[in-house]
């Protein structure tokens, strides 16, 4: 990846930082710690990696499709939808609003760009391997993606939805997990311990690869690893460390930042170290 590439990306992910501290703000509840985390990977997910993508035309029928299965983090993705041209920015701060098209867990009826409705942890690999065996069925040259966690994968249904694409060899399925080690009740390892997750999935038939979550040369290496499988019938999955609630000092790795807004002195110390990152980027 060029330097000028990078830092595009990385400017692009702290202004999408930015917005999720908005918007969440704004509606006085929501999820910050997951979307903070997930930023970086649907970043890269929509101005890199996904083919065909067109905010004037959503539904257009060759598009790669997305599922973010851990449906409460959609402020990350509903701001990176809208930084993307899909709807205005400003209905950011309408998030969870009543008559708003953008409620606490997304909905592909109202909201442009969201490929499935999602809220019921557990569900979205399911929905991906579905998606990527009917791209397969139909012969059309169409990948899916699914992003999880490693709350949500305590779940047994991820489990057979990961030994589905591996049996119906599913190679247009990329998997991945978001590592940030807390969920709504603390550390994962204490709630339900899911390690080793790299044997785990390896043993229900996935190709698996590790990565930093936040490093975009990370990012790229996983998604070419993924392209590398395209072909051999073996479905990919990432497993990405990130930090829970990155970018903003005082909500990193709090499992108390999973389902909390920020109250007004919390949201300007949050967007006081965030343009602090921005500007520190643009100077680089």
């Amino acid at each position: 990846m060029t330097p000028e590439k990078k830092k595009e990306l990385q400017l692009f992910a702290v202004r999408a930082r930015k917005n999720v501290i908005t918007s969440v703000h704004a509606a006085g509840s929501g999820h910050p710690g997951g979307s903070l985390s997930s930023i970086d990977y649907l970043t890269y997910l929509y101005n890199v990696e996904m083919r065909n993508l067109d905010p004037k035309n959503p539904k257009k029928a060759d598009r790669d499709r997305f599922v973010l299965s851990k449906g409460h983090v959609c402020p990350g993705l509903y701001a990176v939808l809208a930084q993307c041209g899909f709807f205005p920015e400003s209905d950011l701060l309408t998030l969870r609003k009543p008559g708003s098209h953008l409620q606490g867990h997304p909905n592909m009826n109202l909201t442009p760009g969201v490929d499935l409705s999602t809220g019921s942890l557990g569900q979205g690999v399911s929905a991906a391997a579905g998606m990527a065996k009917a791209a397969k069925f139909l012969g059309q040259d169409i990948r899916a993606y699914v992003l999880t966690g490693d709350g949500e994968i305590a779940e047994g249904q991820i489990w057979e939805a990961l030994e589905f694409a591996a049996h119906y060899k599913l190679d247009n399925l990329c998997v991945a997990m978001d590592i940030n080690g807390l969920q709504i009740d603390g550390a994962t390892k204490d709630v339900m311990n899911m390690e080793p997750i790299d044997e785990k999935c390896k043993a229900f038939g996935c190709d698996v690869i590790k990565i930093d979550g936040h490093d975009f040369d990370q990012i790229e290496k996983a998604f070419e690893h993924f392209h590398a499988n395209i072909g051999t019938g073996v479905p990919t999955v990432i497993l990405m460390k990130t930090v829970k609630g990155k970018g903003v000092s005082f909500m990193e790795n709090q499992a108390g930042w999973h389902g909390k807004a920020p109250n007004d002195k919390e949201f300007e110390q949050a967007m006081s170290e965030l343009d602090a990152a921005e500007k520190e980027i643009k100077e680089a």
